[in-house]
């Protein structure tokens, strides 16, 4: 018995344990599952994490991949683009530009071309990063980092320019990779086109330009400074005592050893009461500028060690001086620290109907250092070709010239001897020279066309050309011309060697055809309106006939009364149109009030995006007080009270229009100070915006 348990009880044991290893074994397989499941879990998770970044890494390669094309000439047609050295490599970069076609279209571009003049190649470069078209912009290089191109501001318009925009947004180019990069920074400068930038040590100077918001053309003269080092855009603010230059747009721009060099430029002059006129500038200023690196004892290091001053120059009393003349910048011949001016437009604004232009292709040179000085860069006279030995003429006798005269020459009736002999004596007449002339007058050589000529070469007149120097080479790209009513966009493209100054070489001929017949100029057609003030004219001269300032007035009248019953109706289209009916009609209200031809009452009845009800009545206070006097007998303050009212009725009429426009104006990069300066209106500013 005593066995039997003792067998059972190990029979017992046996199977615990049994059942205990079988239990400790499924619980190791459970953990060897799981183990391997979290394994195989981590490994999934690091395959999805690897591919999110490889595909987080090509879609940010596809979005910045700049593509290179190889194309034929320069590039297509295109007035203010900028043509700019590279600051390290034996290449010129083209960026941007605008055209204007000529059935009223306009064209800007946004594309980045390279030439290479040991190829005499073009290359042009395409990046999904890159500003916006642009044209009147700035740029500057630096050669930090394997060359870098900094651009600021520029303006655009709509295909028919019916909005107009000016930007304020900064982009470096890298000329390495070929890419664009936006520098945002809390403070910069405000929009603008026409300015200037120069590279002046790490500083980036900034300088004028315009700002156009319609109704009439700002200019500026405020000074900023860009530390490419700390990445932080500075104005330098000067006290009122202080000389500084006064505002303008297309002057030339340059970077000395000292610091930067201005001349020139061109303004609009605006006169209470009378139209603007434009103002060509022949001035000269030096920006002194110095970086205080030391201190004295005793005094503190100053929180700003960069120092600028204005200098003006006085104008040189030399011959070599270019005339007056805008549309021409300086190109900066390093090599010499000399500036290189081409060609220009001079302007006698005589009156409102006429514009006389002068075009004008010579080069002038500009010498920065000292006081600064004119120098001549008229091209050399060539060489003349060896030629034989010249005969000398032998002497002869008066009677032998005078017998080589024709019968025709001389009435042998009238000089004759009595006895009929031939005496040459006897002839008297002053057409017959004297026995003093002893040699026969040579006779002229026939014309001979020179293709080699030098003079033959140089480019036509034009302004806003584009110049660039390349080590001792001046490139010259493009430009205006402007015949008759027509203005030509060129596309032509010389250089000419600085050095030497022998001839230009032609590297790409125009395509442009400048028609002949194209003269008609605004004389003729002011000589057609004084035709028209004969009393025995008929009826459809009397059509053309200029209209009294009191009918004028009564017209305008007229159609502001039908353009307020019209707004009415405005109102409520709009209440019951969808945002792309609305955007329509305020893309329309743009386009009118953009129109230069607009009456002055029509101008001062129409409130502009940006407007409060306080500035749209303060700018036509006067027109509402004679509106509301037409259809009441009030004066003083009671008429005022009455002119408002009518002011706040057309005010609210359009602004849901307004708002729209805003949105769409805000849309375009614009903030509410900029368009508080008025983002529209009729443009004042006179002819070509190329001009400025």
């Amino acid at each position: 018995m005593a066995k039997q348990k003792a067998g059972k009880a190990d029979n017992k044991a046996s199977a615990k344990a049994a059942k205990k290893a079988k239990a400790a074994q499924k619980v190791e397989r459970k953990e060897k599952k799981k183990t391997s499941k979290s394994k195989d879990l981590e490994d999934d998770d690091d395959q999805d994490l690897e591919a999110i970044l490889e595909k987080i890494r090509q879609d940010w390669e596809d979005s910045h991949k700049v593509t290179e094309e190889l194309v034929e000439g320069p590039p297509s047609r295109r007035a203010n683009a900028t043509l700019t050295p590279c600051p390290n490599g034996n290449h010129l970069w083209c960026i941007g530009g605008e055209f204007f076609s000529d059935d009223g279209k306009a064209y800007f571009y946004n594309d980045v071309f390279r030439y290479s003049p040991e190829k005499d190649e073009w290359r042009k470069f395409v990046s999904p990063t890159c500003p916006g078209p642009r044209s009147a912009h700035a740029v500057v290089t630096s050669p930090a980092g394997g060359g870098k191109i900094f651009l600021f501001g520029g303006e655009f318009s709509s295909l028919y320019q019916n909005t107009f925009h000016h930007y304020r947004d900064f982009w470096c180019f890298d000329i390495t990779t070929h890419s664009w990069d936006r520098i945002e920074t809390k403070i910069r400068p405000s929009a603008r086109s026409g300015h200037r930038m120069a590279m002046w040590k790490h500083y980036i100077v900034l300088f004028g330009g315009f700002y156009d918001p319609g109704i009439r053309t700002n200019y500026l003269n405020d000074l900023w400074i860009f530390d490419t080092q700390e990445y932080k855009w500075k104005q330098i603010e000067f006290k009122d005592a202080d000389r500084k230059p006064s505002p303008r747009s297309g002057f030339s721009f340059l970077a000395f050893t000292d610091g930067i060099l201005l001349h020139g430029g061109y303004c609009k002059e605006y006169v209470k009461g009378s139209r603007p006129i434009g103002i060509m500038l022949d001035d000269t200023w030096f920006l002194r500028m110095s970086v205080i690196t030391e201190t004295t004892e005793g005094k503190k290091a100053p929180t700003d060690p960069l120092v600028v001053k204005w200098e003006r120059r006085k104008r040189p009393s030399t011959a070599f001086a270019p005339s007056l003349r805008s549309g021409c910048t300086m190109a900066l011949w390093t090599a010499k620290n000399t500036g290189i001016l081409f060609g220009g437009v001079t302007d006698e604004d005589t009156n409102e109907e006429t514009l006389d232009s002068v075009f004008h292709n010579d080069l002038y040179g500009y010498i920065i250092t000292g006081n600064g000085r004119w120098v001549s860069m008229t091209l050399k006279k060539p060489k003349k070709k060896a030629q034989g030995k010249v005969k000398k003429l032998t002497p002869i006798p008066a009677k032998t010239f005078v017998d080589k005269f024709d019968d025709d020459d001389y009435d042998k009736d009238t000089y004759e001897d009595e006895d009929g002999d031939d005496d040459s004596t006897s002839y008297t007449r002053s057409s017959i020279p004297s026995t003093r002339m002893t040699t026969p007058e040579p006779e002229p050589e026939p014309f001979e066309y020179d293709p080699d000529d030098p003079k033959l070469m140089i480019p036509i007149p034009r302004y806003n050309a584009m110049l660039a120097v390349l080590r001792n080479t001046l490139y010259i790209y493009g430009g205006i011309y402007e015949r008759g009513s027509r203005e030509y966009t060129l596309d032509d493209f010389h250089s000419i060697q600085l050095d030497k100054l022998d001839k230009y070489v032609c590297l790409k001929k125009s395509d442009v055809v400048i028609a002949d017949g194209d003269e008609e100029s605004s004389s003729d057609e002011d000589e057609d309106d004084d035709g028209d003030d004969d009393e025995d004219e008929g009826e459809d001269d009397e059509k053309h006939m200029p209209q009294s300032a009191s009918n004028l007035r009564t017209n305008n009248i007229e159609e502001v009364e039908q353009k307020e019953e019209e707004a009415v109706e405005v109102e409520e289209v709009i209440s019951e149109a969808d945002s792309n009916a609305l955007r329509a009609r305020a893309t329309e209200f743009m386009g009118v009030a953009k129109d230069a031809t607009r009456s002055v009452e029509d101008v001062l009845s129409t409130p502009l995006p940006g407007e409060t009800l306080a500035m749209f009545y303060s700018r036509s206070r006067e027109y509402w007080a004679g509106k509301a006097h037409q259809t009441s007998d009030n004066r003083g303050k009671q008429l005022r009270k009455d002119g408002f009212s009518l002011a706040q009725t057309r005010y609210d009429e359009y602004k849901p229009i307004l708002k729209e426009v805003e949105r769409i104006l805000a849309e375009s990069g614009l903030d509410e100070e900029e368009m508080r300066r008025g983002a529209t209106g009729p443009s004042s500013s006179g002819q070509s915006r190329n001009r400025r």
